[in-house]
């Protein structure tokens, strides 16, 4: 925002203004009347409107200018004329209609030539009374002709003019001027407006840039009021809507500034050298089309963003490639078409009983009887048949070019742009409506008022016009809209279509790219100006150097981003999760084995078939019990054993389903004395072969004989297991795994964790290990025993599995530990199943197909049996290794002594044993 001055600044500048205009104008103006060019254009009235617009553009000379003397204007302004047209045609249509009945109005035109110190001039002329300008200390009964001015065209002009209007409180009504400083009403309070700010405006770009994705711009800006206010607007909206200026450049507003070309030229190769493609250009549209005629020289093509100085400029829209400079659009006033404007203008006329030098002026160029010619910048386009005609004074055609009309206003300009002109008028005209108190029939209210009267009523009024409603706001702006406008191609040229609507009290935009082509796409995708592509949900923007320069990173796992360009990834919410990258976060999958899946059903089928398998070979035990292969079987230690492997594998069906913390401890403790349960019974049969078979002393052998207890043995090794699992439960106990899962994982795995410390469940194996090693050493000790008379090699088998499953188990279940559930649940089928194939189908097979084992005669026969008549010899010990009898009733002679001699290495080592008759050694 521009710097303010104190509030009586205002005051202080329009004194001095005022004082420069009396030094410029003497007590009584004589060097200018109305028919002079300062004020070209006249009609008598009961209450006089002041009408101050650019017929022309500049002002011939100006910077060489060293004295007070005339101005000089050039290059007629057909699009400006048009506007102050549309002024004297509603003038005309309100006096034509009797608005005010009984009151008649009057105007007086000058022309500014777009100079603000051409517009000082002229307000002198518009405020004289009695030809003269008369210095007062209070202005409150000052009664000019002229009540209130309309105009100016340009901003800078307007706040020259109404500082100098503050002394009076003269009306400055504009409906082109869209500087923000003008709503200052401690600055500028005779300022009323027809149109919304420059607030509004650059809050539209911003909120049409944000609509296309364009954060990336360049901005061209005059260093008049009206460019830098404009610009410095805009900068708090590109902030606030996060867009970046690229670059930035300032250019001098005074068209015959005789570094304006060079400057436009540097302009143009800073755009030209920058990959920005959407470029704001806050400059007047003399300014613009030097710009284009360098970018369709140099065929630079970019997103042009026009503000209402030229949004709407025919002039430009006709230039020879337009096509060539890329897309146009921007934001334009209301606008209206009246057809009973077009129809004064197709029969232009002199206001009866005024004067009019510019209509005058129009005419001797279009019927090609003056040497000048329509405005062209540059000249080389005056010669355009459409626009400008250059014309030869002695090239005239016609004997009296004022009575001449054509539609060439109507087609060569657009004719709507002047509608909010015509509805100042219509405000001045309510404003005098209820200021003379006028009723259908008369007016009663005076008719030289004050002006300050009528800028007090012209505030407040409210009317309908066009089927518009119209008021103005606290600081004398009109609260309406913006017409979004995109140039689209014409042949050759351009012209302007309506594609969207800015609500300036709502702050909304609204857009129809139906049917919209692309120059720069060719096609209907929108053109890009970024200087980094968005950030894409599930990312965020990590900033460079500047706001709009950004790399995007992805989100972390645990937060995510569910828009485009946002800065902060967002945590995600209680029992959600979200992966690396994500724009959302999902509850985490449960992982654990169901009941439905393929792992589970197979171990459950074989956990089931082995159950199947047991209670199969229990009847079969039960039935063959009296056969000699369960008699060797010991049947009822044998379904000790079965029992145990039951609930072996009935603890396999709690390592399914959902972990709960009873499961987790039910299929541990099942599992340990199942086990040790059929461990132990394992154990007592490789303890009664080692006891039977192998030689002792006799005083060692009865003391281990008194020893076996197979019931006690199974017993306490049982129970040991059972206080093990009573204190792991107490002080260790399994429950639910609490480990989070990994971070980059959306599952959670549930399973069951042995203990914080895993002890008791250590401690648990390795006591089933040093059972089923005892078991295996003690069967191995009797190894070479023949195997028709004990079960140590299926002993040795079993066992040897089983200690090679849980040692293979154990770095499995350390190093794996999400499948640590199904690992062990695989390594207690595969121990059972070990057993049962080792202990029982044989024993099984053997029954069903006939026993087909040696007799002892056999067995002996393959032995050096000899009797031995010295008893004492029986203290010599055989090896272990190479006795493994087992003792039949029905084989031996009761009290018989017999020497089992077996021979090895081709040695005979003998042995006594004294077999007495019973039913069996065997326990």
């Amino acid at each position: 925002m521009p710097t303010r001055g104190p509030p009586d600044s205002s005051f202080f500048s329009s004194f001095f203004s005022f004082w420069a205009l009396v030094v410029l104008i003497p007590e009584r103006v004589h060097a200018c009347d109305f028919l002079q060019p300062a004020c070209g254009a006249r009609a008598p009235g009961d209450v006089v409107l002041g009408i101050l617009l650019p017929s022309h553009r500049t002002v011939k000379a100006l910077e060489e200018r060293v004295r007070p003397e005339s101005f000089n204007c050039s290059d007629f302004d057909l699009e400006s004329f048009l506007n102050s047209l549309a002024i004297i045609h509603e003038i005309e249509v309100i006096n034509a209609a009797g608005f005010l009945p009984g009151v008649r109005l009057g105007y007086l035109m000058c022309d500014t030539c777009s100079s603000t110190s051409k517009a000082l001039q002229s307000v002198g002329h518009l405020l004289e009374v009695n030809g003269s300008l008369n210095v007062m200390c209070d202005y409150t009964d000052f009664r000019p002709r002229v009540k209130i001015i309309l105009g100016a065209l340009y901003s800078e002009v307007s706040i020259a003019v109404a500082k100098l209007l503050n002394v009076y409180m003269v009306p400055l009504l504009s409906s082109t001027s869209s500087a923000l400083d003008l709503s200052n009403k401690l600055r500028y309070p005779v300022v009323v407006r027809t149109i919304p700010s420059d607030k509004h405006q650059t809050k539209a770009v911003a909120a049409i840039m944000r609509h296309f994705g364009w954060n990336w711009v360049g901005v061209v800006y005059s260093d008049d009021e009206y460019g830098s206010e404009a610009f410095q607007s805009f900068l708090g909206e590109a902030e606030a809507t996060g867009a970046c200026l690229a670059y930035q450049e300032v250019v001098p507003s005074y068209l015959d500034h005789s570094l304006s070309a060079q400057r436009m030229k540097q302009v143009a190769d800073k755009i030209r050298s920058s990959d920005v493609q959407a470029v704001l250009l806050i400059i007047k549209a003399e300014l613009v089309e030097i710009l284009f005629l360098e970018m369709i020289r140099t065929k630079t093509s970019r997103i042009w963003i026009a503000t209402d100085a030229w949004s709407k400029s025919r002039t430009i829209a006709q230039m020879e490639g337009i096509n060539g400079v890329g897309d146009i659009l921007g934001f334009t006033f209301m606008t209206k078409k009246i057809e009973a404007f077009d129809g004064y203008l197709m029969n232009l006329t002199v206001t009866p009983g005024g004067s009019n030098r510019f209509i005058e002026e129009y005419k001797n160029i279009r019927f090609n009887c003056s040497s000048e010619c329509f405005y062209s910048n540059p000249p080389s386009y005056c010669p355009s048949p459409k626009l400008l005609r250059m014309k030869s004074a002695n090239a005239c055609t016609v004997s009296d070019p004022q009575e001449q009309n054509d539609d060439y206003l109507v087609t060569a300009l657009d004719t709507s742009v002047a509608f909010l002109h015509k509805v100042a008028l219509r405000a001045t005209a309510h404003a005098l409506k209820e200021l003379l108190e006028c009723n259908e029939t008369s007016c009663s209210g005076e008719i030289n008022f004050p002006p300050w009267k009528l800028l007090k009523v012209l505030k407040t009024v409210k009317f309908k016009y066009e089927n518009y409603n119209f008021s103005f706001d606290r600081n004398g702006d009109s609260e309406g809209f913006y017409d979004l406008v995109l140039w689209k191609a014409d042949g050759r040229l351009r012209r302007c279509e309506k594609i969207g609507r800015y609500h300036v009290v709502e702050q909304e935009i609204e857009v129809d790219m139906k049917d919209v082509v692309w120059f720069l796409t060719a096609n209907a995708t929108v053109p890009r100006s970024r200087c980094s592509e968005p950030c894409a949900p599930g990312s965020v923007k990590k900033i460079l150097n500047v706001y709009c320069c950004y790399n995007c990173t992805l989100c972390p796992e645990g937060t995510f981003s569910d828009d485009w360009d946002l800065h902060t990834c967002q945590a995600c919410p209680n029992g959600t999760w979200s992966l690396k990258g994500w724009d959302r976060c999902t509850p985490r999958s449960e992982s654990y084995l169901r009941w439905t899946d393929t792992h589970p059903i197979i171990m459950v089928s074989a956990a089931a078939f082995g159950i199947l398998l047991l209670l199969v070979t229990f009847g079969l035990f039960l039935g063959y019990r009296d056969s000699q292969p369960m008699k060797r079987a010991e049947v009822r230690l044998s379904c000790v054993m079965m029992a145990g492997l039951s609930v072996s594998f009935a603890s396999v069906i709690c390592f399914m389903g959902k972990p709960s913390v009873h499961l987790c401890r039910a299929r541990q403790v099942m599992y340990a004395m199942g086990f040790t349960l059929c461990v132990s019974c394992v154990l007592v049969k490789a303890l009664r072969t080692f006891l039977a078979f192998l030689p002792f002393g006799q005083l060692t052998s009865r003391r281990l004989h008194k020893l076996y207890k197979p019931t006690v043995i199974v017993i306490v090794l049982t129970a040991l297991q059972g206080i093990i699992c009573i204190l792991w439960l107490v002080f260790d106990s399994p429950d639910i795994d609490p480990t989070p899962p990994p971070p980059q994982s959306m599952t959670k795995l549930i399973q069951c964790s042995e203990g914080p410390t895993y002890i008791g469940f250590g401690i648990m194996l390795v006591y089933i290990a040093l059972l089923a090693m005892m078991g295996f050493l003690l069967a191995i000790k009797g190894r070479k025993v023949p195997q028709e008379f004990s079960e140590t090699g299926y002993t040795i088998f079993s066992m040897l599995m089983y200690l090679f499953v849980w040692v293979c188990f154990i770095p499995v279940y350390i190093t794996n530990n999400e499948h640590a559930s199904p690992v062990q649940a695989s390594a207690i089928l595969v121990s059972t199943y070990g057993i049962i194939f080792c202990h029982f189908l044989p024993k099984c097979y053997e029954a069903l197909c006939g026993s087909k084992t040696e007799t002892l005669q056999r067995v002996l026969r393959r032995w050096e049996v000899v009797s031995d008549p010295k008893p004492e010899s029986a203290m010599h010990r055989p090896s272990v290794s190479s006795i493994t009898p087992i003792v039949k009733s029905e084989v031996v002679p009761v009290d018989s002594e017999v020497f089992i001699m077996p021979m090895m290495n081709g040695k005979l080592r003998c042995s006594r044993l004294k077999l007495r008759r019973c039913r069996s050694i065997s326990i």
